[in-house]
């Protein structure tokens, strides 16, 4: 705690004020944490002095508090070309980031507990930089650390507000900021050094060596890579939920059974919570395991209201993960820089209400980068209208990858392979007339036809036993999930 306090003294975070009618005067408390290595064991004991923003009042002592983080997919593109390219990935951690943010509105809180000055005990902080707690601390913090970088010499992607690029002569960068967490990219390992040493002016930077360990994601180097897994993760999961010694299955949803809003006994409001936290971990777990991502877009379908049968495909996924809790997404060197994906969708799938589940994997070169399953918006009144939607959502990844890699320098080839196993679709998306069955479909979506006249986007015809997104529209049985996994680059160390 006095470490703590200290800090804050020394960063000038704030000074003492009279206290006078009418002012918002928030409250403070201290928070304490247990923070551990990525192996579990004690790293050290930390508290925290955190502001009670609830109290805030908007348009009186907040305004906007919205903050950019970058993308799950921007990271794993910058590294897919760093492990192309064979440059150095460094980790950053800033000591007290949001501290650092200057606050444009005038912010009153009491005096902290245990360290109030005694001969101005009736006096309050008038904040004159954030703090934690604050609505608007994490906006602030990232409008100080982007304005130094810009004065540095570093661009903002447009792409991904969260990422930042330099370019100069052979030294190329690129940073990715998550809140207090930063990567940094670089052809050079001085470089990295010489920005660390800029930035240690204004910031209490601590270099944290290779990337090994980042929001939750370990990182480890291969004979051909990296590997990104969330073992730790899955195991903290398991326990959490009590199923640390459960017997693991082979599959996380059963390929006979449609979940239904119907089935099953609706959950006490406990165990609903409870639901819902479990669900919300599993998530955060699809950054790395794509193989989940159809069977936990399904479970977060009842959300509002589930039900014994819900929470025993939950119980099912938990104990999938437990049979490869070591499963991790491989990003290898690659020589082409190609954007490539697969596009599918499973027709009225959804035994509720008919609609659709679309699903699509994008590639960079030989690497996985971005994917997606979410039941369409829309009822589709034909197979070729729900393939024909999950064309355009991949079509559109595919268009911001390509922005992302021109921004970045990188060169790819212009023309993007997008592959798909309905005839119909593959014909609608290259013939301009609009036929009596597709009439119907959203404007919006006809912009996959502008790519293809443009010589942009060529479609493929691919057979539905080789349709690599297949696993995100339906449930596998154990072979075809295993060729699923295959072919998405997942493997373990």
């Amino acid at each position: 705690m006095d470490a703590e306090y200290d800090a804050l003294m020394k960063n000038k975070t704030w000074h003492l004020v009279p206290p006078q009618k009418g002012r918002n005067i928030i409250d403070c408390k201290w928070v304490y944490k247990i923070k551990r290595k990525q192996d579990g064991s004690l790293d050290r004991y930390k508290a925290r002095l955190v502001a009670k923003g609830f109290k805030q009042r908007y348009g009186i002592d907040y305004e906007d508090t919205f903050s950019p983080v970058v993308k799950a997919a921007t990271i794993r593109v910058v590294l897919s070309i760093a492990v192309s390219r064979g440059w150095t990935i460094r980790q950053l951690d800033v000591h007290n980031a949001f501290l650092h943010g200057l606050l444009e509105e005038d912010v009153y809180m009491k005096q902290p507990p245990g360290y109030e000055d005694n001969s101005k005990k009736n006096y309050v902080c008038k904040l004159d930089k954030a703090l934690y707690g604050l609505k608007q601390a994490p906006r602030a913090w990232f409008s100080r650390l982007s304005k130094k970088l810009y004065a540095l010499g570093f661009k903002g992607s447009k792409a991904d507000t969260s990422l930042f690029y330099y370019s100069k002569g052979d030294v190329v960068m690129f940073m990715l900021i998550y809140v207090d967490d930063i990567i940094v990219v670089s052809s050079k390992q001085e470089a990295v050094a010489a920005l660390l040493q800029d930035l240690h002016s204004d910031f209490p930077l601590k270099d944290l060596g290779d990337l090994h360990y980042f929001l939750g994601i370990e990182v480890a180097k291969t004979k051909h890579g990296i590997i990104l897994t969330q073992e730790k993760y899955v195991n903290d999961l398991l326990k959490r939920a009590n199923m640390a010694d459960c017997k693991p299955v082979s599959t996380p949803l059963s390929t006979s059974e449609k979940l239904s809003i119907y089935e099953g006994y609706p959950l006490g409001p406990i165990d609903a919570s409870r639901y819902r936290s479990v669900v919300g971990a599993l998530q955060y777990l699809t950054l790395t395991r794509p193989d989940i991502a159809f069977s936990v877009n399904k479970v977060c379908q009842f959300l509002h209201a589930p039900t014994t049968v819900h929470w025993a495909a939950v119980k099912r996924i938990l104990r999938y993960l437990k049979s490869c809790a070591k499963l991790g997404l491989k990003i290898n060197k690659s020589f082409s820089f190609l954007v490539s994906a697969y596009s599918d969708a499973d027709w009225a799938g959804c035994p509720d209400d008919r609609r659709s589940t679309g699903g699509f994997a994008v590639f960079l070169g030989n690497n996985l980068v971005s994917w997606h399953a979410k039941k369409q918006a829309t009822v589709s009144r034909s197979s070729t209208e729900a393939e024909y939607k999950a064309l355009a959502n991949a079509t559109a990844e595919i268009i911001w990858i390509q922005t992302l890699l021109k921004e970045l320098k990188v060169s790819s080839p212009p023309v993007a392979q997008l592959k798909c196993d309905n005839m119909g679709a593959k014909y609608l998306a290259s013939n301009p007339v609009f036929h009596a069955r597709t009439k119907h479909i959203e404007v919006d979506f006809h912009f996959v036809r502008e790519r293809v006249n443009s010589k942009l986007l060529q479609i493929d015809f691919v057979p539905s036993e080789d349709q690599v997104a297949d696993g995100f529209t339906k449930a596998l049985s154990v072979r075809k999930l295993e060729n699923f996994k295959y072919h998405l680059n997942l493997g373990k160390l």
